[in-house]
């Protein structure tokens, strides 16, 4: 079939997209101007939601058994260790993944691009989308692969090419935000001391300067990143891993005994003033950048693609009213804003030179660390911020209803067995109860799956009402929620959205 959609870019971000698209059997097309897939790594924590939707494709445990789970944050100051945090179980009862895993982009990637194959899919490399403009049907787009310049209609464009978006530039969409004045390196490395864990995360201070420490690729390589010293820019034209290890090693207490891998670079923080313009949508780092606090980056580009993707297909395949594209940006540059206004606060205090944030670094903070070892409510909510399943969109349109705290555009909570369902990948009914006829009948006629749990203490206490409906989004986010099972509110707003039988 003739591609629908076109994805430029072929990074983490719009591979996720890929498979979502090609799960709903949407045909599309998919490029990337690089020669093929990356082979160095920047982004390396996969956070609990990301293995959540992947576990909606059902290979999810390619990344937990092929990762390292990170199972604790250690604070050293000054070469001694301050203060702990546990992390393996940190997500217990919350959700099936516990805590965040460290595995690099490169194969992440790669991981992506196995599972794109088992659906025929190939990325098109060596091919740049250079302009497109808008039809009465579409859009048509010139591209150019190794150097021939071809011209193809699709119905939307997804910009899913990094900071420098051509489709950003193309649409026109302010980037606005700012660069942090800070170099930060990067590197690859085998070595030895008290920070290095195998499946641990190290945060390194030593007088104004920091250094975060976690295991990659195996067990006995390490990533550091941390922010090159004021000294080494004035001193040194180029800053090489050869100086930093020199520092590192005498700073951090750690002896280097290998460099596979170093860069040097800025970093930014930004947010597109639009998400979208007519057909074409940002998506990933075309539509938001930020710091590296909490290892947010790549996990929130394939948030991106995940919320989009379904409403694209429902749109594509006449499931839904077009209005439902309108809500990708309002859900997502909520999201977005919120994220990069929250990493730009740490951010900043982190590498900040002003005594009370050096003080606030390494005095107070490994005091209060240890306090959130021993409050079950404190680790809860960290959990929830760190791994992004508190994500939600109460404020959409497409969120409507609540029963007693539990509203509609929440993330679905976790009770153990309910997640298995949503490996369809499509719009269903849960009810933590038995359903009635009517109910039963309905969604027979709909085509909606009907999913029925036991209303025992765990529904309960994850804020489930017995017999209440709850109408679940291909996302795994809650659309819909009454507390009766009376299908008329339901009914009303499946037409509101123009939601067909889905298995017509």
């Amino acid at each position: 079939m003739k591609p629908q959609i076109l994805i430029a870019g072929a990074g983490p971000t719009g591979l996720s997209l890929a498979l979502s698209l090609a799960k709903q059997q949407v045909p599309f097309k998919i490029i990337d101007k690089e020669a093929g897939p990356g082979e160095s790594s920047r982004a390396m924590a996969v956070m609990p939601r990301t293995l959540e939707f992947y576990d909606q494709f059902n290979f999810a445990d390619e990344f937990v058994t092929g990762g390292i789970k990170i199972e604790g944050v250690h604070v050293h100051v000054d070469g001694k260790e301050k203060a702990h945090l546990d992390l393996g179980s940190i997500g217990e009862g919350i959700s099936r993944f516990t805590s965040p895993y460290s595995f690099p982009q490169d194969e992440h990637e790669k991981v992506l691009l196995k599972q794109l194959d088992r659906y025929g899919v190939n990325v098109e490399w060596n091919t740049e989308l250079l302009s497109f403009q808008e039809t009465d049907e579409g859009t048509r787009a010139v591209l150019v692969c190794d150097g021939e310049e071809s011209e193809q209609e699709f119905l939307y464009i997804c910009g899913c090419d990094g900071a420098s978006s051509a489709v950003r530039h193309q649409i026109g969409a302010g980037f606005p935000g700012g660069t942090y004045e800070q170099e930060f390196y990067v590197m690859d490395m085998k070595a030895e001391g008290a920070p290095i864990g195998s499946h641990r995360l190290a945060m390194c201070m030593h007088g104004e300067e920091f250094v975060v420490l976690l295991p990659v690729r195996s067990t006995d390589t390490t990533r550091a990143i941390g922010v090159v010293p004021d000294y080494m820019t004035s001193a040194y034209k180029e800053i090489t891993s050869e100086n930093l290890v020199d520092y590192m090693q005498s700073a951090f207490k750690i002896n280097v005994k290998e460099v596979n891998w170093f860069s040097t670079y800025k970093v930014h923080h930004r947010v597109a003033e639009v998400f979208r313009k007519g057909r074409a949508f940002l998506v990933g780092d075309a539509a938001h950048i930020h710091s590296p606090a909490g290892g947010q980056g790549m996990n929130t580009g394939i948030g991106d693609a995940m919320n989009l993707g379904w409403k694209l297909a429902a749109v594509v395949q006449g499931k839904m009213k077009q209005e439902v594209l309108k809500t990708y940006e309002t859900e997502r540059k909520a999201f977005a804003e919120r994220l990069v206004d929250t990493t730009d606060r740490v951010f900043t205090r982190v590498v900040s030179k002003k005594r009370a944030n050096r003080l606030f670094r390494k005095r107070i903070a490994p005091l209060l660390i240890p306090l959130a070892n021993r409050s079950d409510r404190a680790r809860r909510k960290l959990f929830m911020i760190l791994s992004q399943v508190q994500i939600e969109y109460t404020k959409s349109r497409l969120s409507r209803g609540k029963v007693n705290e539990l509203q509609a555009g929440i993330r679905l909570p976790y009770t153990g067995e309910n997640y298995e369902a949503l490996r369809a990948w499509d719009w269903q009914v849960h009810v933590y109860g038995g359903a009635n006829s009517e109910l039963r009948d309905f969604c027979q006629d709909r085509g909606l799956a009907l999913h029925t749990f036991k209303y025992d203490s765990a529904a309960e206490k994850r804020g489930f009402s017995g017999g209440a409906i709850y109408l679940v989004r291909p996302d795994g986010h809650i659309g819909f929620v009454h507390p009766d099972r009376n299908v008329q509110r339901l009914q009303k707003y499946m037409d509101d959205w123009g939601m067909i039988p889905f298995k017509a």
